[in-house]
């Protein structure tokens, strides 16, 4: 365990995958592995974008980096500490302290307001009202919507509703950025265009950012770029 430490501790590491493997049960009670004794690193203030054919198991490897879900074996390592061991309290605190998730659907809460649906997680975490909407309008200034705050998210375009859904994701100031086909449900130039601004938003805020996409163009313009095949990733596509 000491040298697991020290290789997590080392240099400027945000986060790390050792040895990661995951697979599940199917219909047949046979077990499909999805990811195999997978290597993974992204250093603080890096790009990752991750690319792959559709069950490849992409945004499994995300699930596991923010601990929606827990791998069969091996480590996750986020600074010095292996995430695959923390307790509930631990999983919820690291959700809600350190990640901030961007999904492909926005799954914005018709019912609220866009201020409202980007003020949520934190007023899950902090119950402070007066501070969370002046996160959300700040965050909301920033992505482009501050005349759009007070708007239902039906009144949206699938553009702006993704930038919502980039705002909620950083109202918490988390260190890592998981984005799971952020441009995936709008059209190629309006994803191009939410790529572009989302890259831009990690570089003027020091965010660490890892991507699940189809897009092999927005894997070259990563600092790493990934490709998922036969559970293991290949660096430099």
């Amino acid at each position: 365990m000491k040298k697991n430490n020290e290789m997590a501790a080392r240099g400027t590491d945000l986060i790390r995958a050792e040895r990661v493997t995951k697979g599940f049960l199917q219909p047949d009670r046979s077990r499909l592995v999805v990811l195999d004794q997978l290597d993974f690193l992204v250093q603080r203030g890096e790009l990752a974008v991750i690319t792959g054919v559709s069950g490849s198991g992409k945004s499994t490897l995300l699930h596991l980096l923010g601990a929606l879900d827990k791998a069969d074996r091996g480590e996750i390592w986020f600074e010095d500490r292996n995430i695959q061991e923390f307790n509930k309290r631990e999983i919820s605190e690291y959700r809600n302290r350190q990640i901030g998730f961007v999904f492909q659907f926005h799954y914005l809460m018709p019912e609220l307001t866009v201020k409202e649906n980007t003020a949520f997680p934190f007023l899950m975490t902090e119950f402070n009202k007066k501070e969370a909407g002046r996160r959300a309008s700040a965050l909301l200034e920033e992505v482009g919507l501050k005349d759009k705050m007070d708007n239902m998210p039906h009144e949206l375009s699938g553009g702006e509703r993704q930038r919502v859904a980039i705002a909620r994701g950083l109202i918490n100031s988390p260190r890592l950025l998981l984005a799971d086909e952020p441009t995936g449900n709008i059209d190629y130039k309006t994803g191009e265009k939410i790529f572009r601004f989302l890259k831009g938003l990690i570089k003027d805020r020091g965010l660490t950012c890892v991507v699940v996409t189809h897009n092999e163009q927005f894997a070259r313009e990563a600092d790493c770029p990934y490709k998922l095949i036969d559970g293991r990733l290949q660096a430099g596509h």
